[in-house]
């Protein structure tokens, strides 16, 4: 079961939330962004949140946990690892979903996704088109942080530690641009490919 007291209780322990004026990845503006990464640098709070979740799927009979690059990459890990089945990351190569790197994952294996926080669903949403390709089962989909409110519909069991409504705006209503508030790049899509 989850605790959303305690989780609650580590994103403010975390500083994890911030404030000001963000673009997130999914290309929205924000007031708030959320760096899940202030998170995964404490690993004994990275491993009991993920171990909330893990709880709720540990009678799905999971083979792989996989997570989007590069949120979900430690997140996708430490899952796998509470399962006890291996983890892998899709990454984008020539901007489409792909597992790299020699990862395989069979037909007909059970799949559960990880990310670190929902906005739209788009990462996501790519990665389930890949394992739909590669014709893998969908457990479900577990994150951090749902930032939409609820919104998100993967079609398939949605399980996030803590649920936020958290406003984003496309780029030309957005009230901060607006404000001529200085914008803040914070997303991983500006890392460099390898």
């Amino acid at each position: 079961m989850i605790n959303t007291n305690r989780v609650k209780q580590i994103l403010i322990e975390t500083d994890m939330l911030m404030e000001g004026h963000f673009l997130l990845t999914s290309g929205r503006h924000s007031d708030k962004y959320i760096q899940c990464a202030k998170l995964t640098q404490y690993p004994k709070y990275t491993e009991e949140i993920m171990g909330m979740l893990a709880q709720q799927f540990k009678d799905e009979q999971i083979d792989f946990v996989v997570g989007p690059a590069v949120g979900g990459i430690i997140l996708s890990y430490e899952m796998a690892r509470q399962l006890d089945v291996k983890s892998v990351f899709a990454e984008r190569e020539n901007g489409v979903m792909a597992l790299r790197r020699g990862f395989e994952i069979p037909k007909g294996s059970n799949v559960l996704i990880a990310e670190d926080v929902i906005t739209t669903g788009g990462s996501v949403l790519e990665v389930i088109s890949l394992m739909k390709k590669l014709n893998c089962n969908i457990k479900g989909v577990v994150s951090l942080v749902d930032r939409s409110g609820g919104g998100v519909d993967f079609g398939t069991e949605f399980l996030p530690a803590l649920t936020m409504d958290v406003r984003s705006f496309e780029p030309s209503q957005c009230p901060l641009c607006k404000e001529g508030i200085a914008l803040r790049q914070m997303g991983s899509r500006k890392i460099s490919e390898a």
